[in-house]
């Protein structure tokens, strides 16, 4: 409409909403206009139109002066009228000085005022919003490309116009920039770790048959909580042999500082990787930086063995396998088929609630769940080819006896993965029970006197074997550390598994402890004053530590272990394992109960926290019970290795991060912390 010298412009300095301070409100006859004062646009302006439309269009008039200006959405009144307050930059240069800060200690924040609409900032920071960006694409996975998506700047446009977008390369330079913060917090972390750290290594596979080589840190922290962080993703070129992988690995320790606090390594079960542990050993035991000569340091995925023996099965059980998914299929053809089979399970009196369903190859839980199923209908299967001469899939007797032998060598193999991937916390003290029970179980299952199913028993007790030989002390070590347990659980499978020479074993398992304390005694705090010295074994305590191999006192400190011995000090390992057990209890936390019991015994609980850190599983819970490969998705295959490693190994420490503020915060509160140093 047309504005004639008869209109008049209204006193806005009574209206509460604070978007007159950017119209002018002009009244001629019943009608009113509102006027941008930037733009000159003439807007509905009565006042049951409400202020929304406004606010709106300040949102995107692009010939306000200040485009460089932050703006404040305070809510006001009712909850149906939002305000808008914007304020010139240069009338709060002051302010914004006194202010000052660095776009990298920043944290997500949604603030509430009383009727619920959130306040958001203060000012438009232009540099925090592009790091906010590159958090959330590091946080959730997002692909660096969306940034240039269509979708994406349209939305970002709408939301905040004043936000500058980013190219690709913008973005990729922020992620790494915030990689690098994140990365100088955690070397701080490490770095004051009261205990050691252990390293678990996984490969992934990429396309393109580019492999990548993640070495994480395992450790309790100060808190007694256990944490993992991913320190590296290596780009491992197929061409490179072991001693090259091994110095790469030497490198990111020394990189990490982390070296001389080395505990153990974590591998999948193969012989390929036995080169590469051995050369890592043998340079930091020439140092002295590990612990009871090595003996702990060697160790292999529970998991992945669990795996490899379930593949074992599996392709014994392939012809097997194959007859029964076709027998499924068939069943499952048509309606006609389905009713027939129910006739046939009536017949054969079968009483089972379980449907047939097909298996996952990929997921070894569902192949050993479709044949647990099977095997209740198999009588129902052998009439049904009685009675149908177009089905002919169905397995013979022999077969369907071996797979219930075999499908139970399986039913122990997913019971097992599932302790494991249904603790919360997979401290080292949980697999020695269950696997001392697959190891009772091979030695029984390779005296049966079927061949097909002894020869199998034979194939996956030799893989187990190279296992039990390289973990089984680290394993025991751990269960008598559990209060619940102490030696009494050693004592108890040593004999069923070794037999008569079950006593020379424990004794075995027996030194090692004492000499594994004695190590931890003599570089404790109270090595000064002679305290807690364990009883010595074959000389060994001292060596292998974690401090200056130069130390001139070592044999003053072995001096002290013989001066303690002849006055009968009790140490804390002794006193640990005179006393009672601990009631076995559903909801016992061992790292509770470390950290309760900490100050009765100072150097048994360093111990602890070294042993019960150690991966005896590195396998995620999520993928125990899985059989294939891991495999990185095709985006981020498709990205530079150290772009990469930016990405994967910021995003596991924000998240970590994330999940400590959850777990320190009430629920209420809605804050994503990104404090950098």
């Amino acid at each position: 409409m047309d504005i004639s010298d008869e209109a008049v412009i209204v006193d806005t300095s009574r209206l509460k909403s604070a978007v007159w301070n950017d119209f002018d409100r002009v009244k001629k006859g019943d009608t009113c206009v509102a006027i941008c004062r930037h733009c000159k646009r003439k807007l509905c302006g009565s006042s049951t139109s409400g202020t929304s439309h406004l606010r709106n269009h300040l949102m995107r008039c692009r010939r306000r002066s200040n485009h460089d200006v932050a703006q404040l959405l305070i809510a006001r009144g009712k909850k149906k009228e939002g305000t808008l307050a914007l304020a010139n930059v240069s009338s709060n240069q002051e302010h914004r000085k006194a202010e000052t800060h660095n776009p990298m200690n920043t944290k997500f924040e949604q603030g509430k005022t009383k009727d619920g609409t959130n306040t958001g900032n203060v000012y438009f920071d232009h540099k925090r919003s592009r790091f906010d960006l590159a958090r959330m694409i590091i946080l959730h996975g997002y692909p660096l490309a969306m940034v240039e998506h269509v979708g994406f700047k349209i939305f970002i446009r709408n939301l905040q116009p004043l936000f500058e977008l980013v190219t690709v390369k913008r973005v990729e330079d922020d992620c790494k920039e915030i990689y690098e913060k994140e990365k100088q917090k955690v070397c701080e972390v490490l770095d004051k770790l009261p205990g050691k750290i252990s390293l678990s290594a996984d490969m992934w596979f990429a396309k393109g048959n580019a492999d990548y080589l993640f070495l994480s840190a395992h450790y309790i922290d100060d808190a007694w909580q256990f944490k993992k962080k991913i320190l590296n993703v290596i780009f491992v070129d197929p061409s490179e042999t072991g001693d090259m992988l091994s110095e790469v690995i030497m490198k990111s320790l020394m990189d990490w500082d982390i070296d001389r606090k080395l505990f153990s390594v974590t591998f999948d079960s193969c012989s390929t990787y036995d080169n590469i542990i051995c050369r890592i050993r043998d340079r930091l035991s020439q140092q002295r930086f590990l612990l009871c000569k090595g003996q702990l340091f060697d160790v292999r995925c529970a998991a992945n063995v669990i795996k490899l023996m379930v593949q074992d099965a599996l392709e014994t059980l392939y012809a097997v396998t194959h007859k029964v998914r076709e027998s499924i299929c068939y069943v499952k053809s048509s309606k006609g088929t389905q009713e027939k089979f129910s006739e046939m399970e009536q017949l054969a009196g079968v009483n089972c609630q379980k449907c047939l369903c097909l298996d996952n190859p990929l997921r070894w839980k569902s192949t050993y769940a479709m044949l647990e199923v099977a095997l209740e209908y198999k009588l129902a299967f052998s009439f049904l080819q009685e009675h149908d001469p177009v089905y002919t899939m169905c397995p013979s007797n022999l077969e369907w006896d071996r797979a219930s032998v075999i499908t139970s060598f399986l039913k122990l193999f997913f019971e097992v993965s599932n302790v494991f991937a249904g603790s919360k916390q997979l401290t080292a003290n949980i697999f020695f029970p269950e696997i001392c029970d697959i190891h009772l179980q091979l030695i029984e299952w390779c005296q049966i006197s079927d061949d097909y199913i002894s020869s199998l028993a034979l194939k996956m007790k030799s893989k187990f074997d190279e296992y039990w030989k390289k973990c089984s002390l680290a394993l025991a070590i751990a269960a008598i550390l559990d209060p619940r347990f102490k030696m009494k659980l050693v004592e108890y499978y040593y004999p069923l598994i070794y037999g008569n020479s079950a006593a020379e074993c424990i004794d075995i398992v027996s030194n090692c402890m004492k000499a594994l304390y004695n190590e931890h005694a003599i570089f404790s705090p109270l090595a000064s004053h002679g305290q807690g010295l364990a009883c010595q074994v074959g000389g060994t305590a001292g060596v292998g530590s974690g401090n200056d191999s130069r130390d001139r006192l070592t044999g003053f400190d072995k001096f002290l272990n013989e001066t303690s011995q002849s006055q009968n000090v009790k140490s804390d390992l002794d006193k640990y394992l005179e006393e009672p057990l601990f009631p076995r209890n559903v909801d016992f936390s061992i790292l509770n109960w470390w950290k309760v019991h900490t100050p009765r015994y100072p150097i048994l609980s360093m111990m602890a926290r070294n042993i019960l850190g150690i991966p005896l599983s590195k396998d995620a819970s999520e993928s125990v019970l899985d059989s294939d490969n891991r495999v990185l998705d095709h985006y981020r295959s498709s990205l530079k290795s150290d772009t990469l490693q930016a990405l994967i190994c910021a995003q596991d420490w924000m998240q970590n991060e994330l999940e400590d503020s959850k777990s320190s915060s009430s629920p209420s509160t809605l804050a994503l912390c990104y404090n950098a140093t």
